[in-house]
């Protein structure tokens, strides 16, 4: 136990460079002082976990204390005894009696916060060393599979987790913690009013279905061209952008507690139109109108006020067309160390490039690679995504599965695949001739469709498949609620 470390307790160096940077005494005095009264492990808890000790065996006594304490039962050296009888790394260090020895050992209570960001620090620094030594090997080897810029790319994402998880790779987690992020998520649902756990996306019906969007999922928003994919992923960023509020969470962090902060890459459309779609919706006046300045005065006071408003909403546009997925990653990581992220919506998925010329494979490439930054970044991400002509050609046009563009990977790696369908814009094109004793049928089938959308609900890992129903209005390219039947008397759409 008594290795020579890096940096001593003043923080100076000491003569052997390739023993890693650690402090056996803090590791000690923080175990012995949590041992001898539990009610410490709170003021330690949010610095450290177990994978920041140096030594694998104070990281096991600190884990199993952890247990216990977050179970309300006590961590003693008589309690924790039973977990380590046949520990041989604890044998080594006297068995049982050394978990004693911790206890008598400690010598300060009031100094062990300063004891765990010691520990904190000086595992970032091990990590640090390792991380720079992989970085210099990897350069150091001239590898045609490994290029400069995808080194960069990977260096960036290591320094990434580092930053903010304070680990560079997660490994294996013991069940507990798997089961306690479990209930986290299941109390911040209890907790927040409508019992979603996700953030919500202010279309009621479609929360219902989804229960809001999920932190680390993969959702896909399809469709044929005019559905309205890209309106209806813009009314989503802006409902949640304009709900922002920032505060602390039920598990004491700082951050989104209403609404988040929206990252949207457009590889289609320009950052300017897609804010004139922003605005529009935001506004109640029709792009076109917008476009060519067509505005009586009301209008455009609404438009500037409009405008304001949006200017304290968190949403963030980058319209990079044909960005690799590499640096779609690196600057969502970005982003989020900058400004924070919540949600980020890809507009729209084929216009991503990949690294190999086969398509397929190129596809299957970007859909993992969107699987992986929602669960790197913690966050949902909406990929938009184009379906095949096949659809077309079905007398019944409602999207499925089958219909997902180039590979099946998208189905796959999906947590969600939802498919937007507007029956209107098909009825639209079947019309009858005037003077045809089929007239008075289609415009009887036209009342029903008008304003409508569906969102069907093709595939989702935890929860029901299904259709949603939603108003649309073109002239704003708004999605909203659709009003039931027996809400008729309550007013309209919201």
């Amino acid at each position: 136990m008594n290795e020579v470390s890096t940096f001593n307790a003043t923080g100076a160096e000491v003569q052997n460079p390739d023993t890693m940077p650690h402090s056996i005494e803090a590791e000690q005095q923080l175990l012995g002082a949590v041992l001898t009264n539990n009610d410490i492990y709170d003021r330690v808890a949010s610095i450290i976990t177990s994978s920041h000790f140096y030594d694998p065996v104070h990281a096991r006594i600190y884990e199993t204390a952890a247990a216990r304490i977050a179970k309300n039962n006590l961590a003693s050296p008589v309690t924790l005894k039973a977990f380590f009888e046949d520990d041989d790394g604890l044998k080594e260090l006297g068995g049982p009696a050394y978990l004693a020895r911790l206890a008598g050992a400690a010598i300060s209570a009031f100094a062990v916060r300063d004891y765990a960001q010691m520990i904190y620090d000086l595992a970032i620094r091990r990590d640090l060393i390792a991380l720079g030594r992989d970085i210099s090997t990897k350069a150091a080897k001239v590898d045609i599979a490994s290029e400069p810029k995808e080194q960069i790319v990977e260096a960036e994402q290591a320094l990434y987790q580092l930053a903010e998880q304070g680990q560079t790779e997660s490994g294996f987690q013991s069940f507990l913690k798997a089961v306690t992020d479990a209930v986290n998520v299941a109390n911040a649902a209890y907790q927040r009013e409508g019992g979603l756990a996700g953030v919500p996306t202010a279309l009621v019906d479609l929360d219902e279905k989804l229960g809001g969007l999920h932190k680390s999922d993969l959702l896909i928003l399809a469709g044929r061209p005019s559905m309205g994919k890209t309106s209806l992923a813009t009314n989503i960023a802006f409902n949640i952008a304009k709900a922002y509020k920032r505060g602390t969470r039920p598990d004491g962090t700082e951050g989104a507690i209403d609404g988040g902060v929206v990252g949207f890459f457009s590889l289609e459309m320009s950052a300017e139109q897609l804010a004139g779609r922003i605005l529009a919706e935001a506004s109640e006046i029709s792009s076109h109108k917008i476009r060519q300045g067509d505005m009586d005065e009301s209008e455009f006071r609404r438009f500037v006020d409009a405008a304001k408003q949006l200017e304290a909403c968190p949403l963030y546009i980058d319209d990079t067309a044909a960005i690799p997925i590499s640096q779609l990653a690196a600057r969502a990581r970005r982003l989020k160390r900058i400004h924070g992220l919540d949600v980020l919506i890809v507009d729209y998925l084929q216009l991503v490039r990949g690294t190999s010329d086969n398509r397929v494979q190129e596809i299957g490439e970007i859909s993992m690679g969107l699987k992986a930054i929602a669960k790197e970044l913690d966050i949902p991400v909406i990929a938009l995504s184009q379906l095949s002509r096949q659809v077309e050609s079905r007398e019944d046009k409602r999207p499925q599965l089958s219909d997902l563009r180039e590979s099946g990977s998208i189905e796959q790696d999906a947590d969600v695949v939802m498919f937007v369908y507007r029956g209107e814009y098909y009825h639209e094109r079947e019309k009858p001739d005037d003077d045809s004793p089929n007239m008075a049928e289609w415009m009887e089938k036209g009342e029903k469709l008008h304003g409508k959308a569906e969102v069907i609900i093709g595939k989702q890992r935890h929860g029901p498949i299904g259709t949603v129903e939603l108003s649309f209005t073109p002239e704003f390219t708004r999605f909203g609620n659709l009003v039931k039947p027996w809400q008729q008397g309550g007013g309209g759409d919201f």
